[in-house]
């Protein structure tokens, strides 16, 4: 049986300007000597907004900065949420695959889909459906990981082009997946698409019996059908633990952390009512924790067996792993038997003290883990050869892993074949220009990289760019063109640009609800507009305003002056200058 060390970031009230700071650079000193002293992983969750209970909004940084305090434990996200509102999957993809390169190779990818309204109500994710989202987002995230390019993806809750998703991860295919579990169901969904189970509920050993066997019996099933390139049978279970030779100590040290965690919990889960940043859970935590099955007075030293949940005289509590080595050994060898393959402690819960958590550590491995590393190689070669046949079969069923992108996919500056071949253009809100210009860099992403492009350039260099930016800027007017905004205009407008000395005509035609643009003079211009092509590209950039083109001299109209006010508004702008 392997061992890791779980962390939520817990910061229970009071809090002080340096708590955040303090608790972060503990944590990871603690995970560097869990490296040292032989700990097998570390896992960091993502929450969001879950004061006190968890400030653990940005695990990737929190790893990445484990990885490389550390040499061989491996790095485990427990989890990364995974319903795009949270996370776009190639976002995800990014990030697993950059922290397994600066780690060497040793991420765990667990995922999740979240179920607190505090989160899902925060980030807007549908409850009804993220479920859904969850087994959707994984497929892309397997086929971003793996596939060179990415052939893209049109699915329920994700539309996404061919892209080369980059980096790819060190560990190939991918690193292995995993799941949170909360019940038994979750743990069979699990099985059945080939991935680890991070049981998350506290679960007895014999409890974890069934929910072992059941996953197993699965695994090794025609049910089994993997959602990665690679099945990863595992089974982890979770429990807080503090250990020390004085069982009391332990108790002391440890037990309201333990209670603490499991109450709050509880609370954005369950019970609680919370006024955001205001709302004081450790407070209410002291006031109701026996209401609660958190009662203190039943955890007392008296060299039992340790039980996870106990109930006596009506109440209920919560033990865990909080004990001596003997009574942590005793409950290990008993998930041991169960099948269980890896435990993950949580020992950074409540006010648990940093001395505290590390001397626990040390105990634990120096008087528990050596009890079971003679075991964990043979069991773990014994489980590799009693799956193999059965993992190769589930992989047989797997559909086709990887998808082919179109060999004429092309993507330009500015355009892309769109799901039926057409061309193109992603929609954004034009900007404002005299000209009706500046709407011509059409999206959001393509405004600013046409602004830096013309952002400091000097007359003569911007010339030299003209025969590139002024078409660009003109086929991006046609697709922005807003037919519900010209108000029964029809005509021409006629554009005069100057470029080292010599002029060059463009008009733009407005008729029958379409806009189109050609190059040429204009037969009967109901407005000209006359300028240096320097000049339309700083009003098309929003680097000049029109107002003090015109004042300055830059800009020349005729005809229907009235119409300059609605230029912009025809190709998606706003209103007047």
């Amino acid at each position: 049986m392997r061992f890791g060390i779980f962390y939520e970031l817990q910061l229970p009230r009071p809090w002080a300007p340096d708590s955040e700071e303090k608790l972060i650079r503990e944590a990871l000193e603690q995970v560097e000597l869990a490296d040292r002293l032989g700990f097998d992983y570390v896992w960091e969750v993502e929450h969001h907004f879950l004061e006190e209970y968890s400030h653990s909004s940005a695990p990737e940084i929190f790893l990445a900065a484990a990885s490389q305090r550390t040499r061989r434990i491996r790095l485990g996200h427990g989890i990364v949420q995974l319903p795009p509102a949270f996370n776009h999957p190639a976002r995800v993809v990014e990030r697993i695959a950059t922290l397994d390169l600066v780690s060497g190779g040793r991420v765990e990818f667990g995922t999740g889909q979240g179920s607190s309204q505090m989160e899902l109500g925060g980030f807007g994710v549908e409850r009804e459906v993220k479920d859904k989202q969850w087994e959707e987002m994984l497929e892309a995230i397997v086929r971003m990981m793996t596939e060179e390019p990415f052939a893209g993806f049109e699915g329920q809750f994700l539309s996404m082009p061919p892209r080369n998703v980059i980096p790819k991860p060190k560990q190939k295919p991918h690193p292995p997946l995993w799941v949170a579990c909360s019940r038994r169901e979750t743990i069979l969904q699990a099985a059945r698409k080939g991935i680890g189970a991070l049981s998350f509920s506290f679960v007895e050993p014999e409890q974890a019996k069934s929910w072992v066997d059941e996953y197993y019996g699965l695994i090794q099933s025609p049910e089994c059908v993997p959602a990665g390139l690679a099945v990863n049978p595992n089974v982890a279970v979770f429990v807080p633990m503090m250990c020390h030779a004085d069982e009391q100590t332990a108790i002391d040290r440890g037990i309201d952390g333990a209670h603490f965690f499991g109450y709050s919990l509880a609370y954005y889960y369950v019970f609680g009512k919370h006024r955001p940043g205001v709302t004081n859970i450790w407070e209410d935590f002291l006031a109701h924790r026996k209401d609660f099955g958190f009662a203190r007075e039943l955890i007392n030293p008296d060299s039992k067996p340790l039980g996870i949940k106990l109930l006596e005289q009506g109440l209920g509590s919560f033990r865990g792993a909080v004990g001596t080595p003997e009574q942590v050994t005793n409950l290990l060898e008993r998930y041991e038997r169960a099948g269980v393959d890896i435990v993950i402690f949580a020992a950074q819960t409540g006010h648990s003290q940093h001395e505290h958590i590390c001397e626990s550590i040390e105990l634990f491995a120096k008087t528990v883990m050596p009890r079971f590393a003679d075991r964990a190689e043979s069991r773990e070669a014994e489980k590799k050869a009693r799956l193999e046949g059965a993992m190769q079969q589930a992989m047989a069923r797997r559909p086709k892993p990887h998808r082919a992108s179109r060999a004429d996919y092309l993507v330009t500056p500015r355009e892309e074949p769109g799901p039926l071949g057409a061309l193109h253009v992603f929609p954004g809100r034009a900007a404002q220009s005299a000209s009706g210009a500046a709407q011509g860099v059409g999206a959001r992403a393509g405004k600013a990289i046409f602004t830096w492009l013309v952002t400091g350039r000097s007359d003569k260099q911007l010339e030299r760019m003209m025969p590139m930016l002024v078409p660009m800027i003109f086929r991006a007017m046609e697709r922005a063109f807003r037919p519900d905004r010209v108000f029964g205009f029809s005509g021409e407008i006629a554009y005069t640009l100057r470029t080292n000395g010599t002029a060059k005509n463009w008009v733009v035609r407005i008729a029958e609800g379409k806009a189109t643009v050609k190059q040429g003079a204009a037969q009967n211009p109901r407005l000209a507009l006359k300028m240096s092509a320097p000049t339309f590209a700083r009003l098309s950039a929003g680097l000049i305003e029109p107002v003090t083109a015109v004042l300055e001299g830059k800009l020349e109209a005729e005809g229907e002056l009235r119409l300059m006010n609605r230029i912009s508004e025809m190709f998606g702008g706003p209103s007047g200058f």
